[in-house]
């Protein structure tokens, strides 16, 4: 039997003595709880390694703008969120990180009808203190609905 946890963040031991890499792998493997971000926009990591993750993330009415389409937050958030853990995956236990620059492009509007969405990021340049990602969101049968870029600074705890 799986048991459920209840969407939480990092647990603190885990992000002072682990590599962001092995905080990720954890996430993954759902040994730790996913944090309440990911949860708000249905957002599960499906593949994580050195540089590199993959999340999906399901639209829902829920996230829709009074216009009736995704709100473009939706979008942003879960392109910073795969590129913000494509860096960490990059860090040493005891780092954090902060997005200092975001940039993301919407080519084309979203719907809960869209399904399932694939957030695929990763680290174009990752220094001592200042990293760089890119990311693109795509649609199940491979159309980019998003691409973005971020800068991210890391820092210790």
């Amino acid at each position: 039997m799986t048991t459920i946890l209840e969407p939480a963040p990092f647990p603190i031991e885990l992000t002072r003595t682990r590599t962001g890499l092995e905080q990720l792998e954890a996430l993954r493997d759902q040994r730790i709880a996913m944090a309440p971000m990911l949860a708000l926009m249905n957002m599960r990591l499906l593949e994580v390694s050195k540089g590199r993750v993959i999340f999906s993330a399901v639209p829902e009415q829920r996230h829709y703008n009074p216009q009736g389409t995704v709100h473009g937050g939706f979008t942003a958030t879960v392109l910073d969120s795969a590129m913000g853990c494509a860096v960490l995956t990059l860090l040493g236990p005891n780092t954090g990180h902060a997005t200092l620059e975001l940039k993301i492009n919407l080519v084309w509007p979203i719907f809960a009808e869209t399904g399932r969405l694939r957030a695929e990021a990763w680290v174009v340049h990752g220094g001592k203190r200042v990293s760089t990602a890119e990311s693109r969101l795509l649609t199940s049968d491979g159309k980019v609905v998003a691409h973005g870029s971020t800068t991210c600074m890391a820092q210790s705890a």
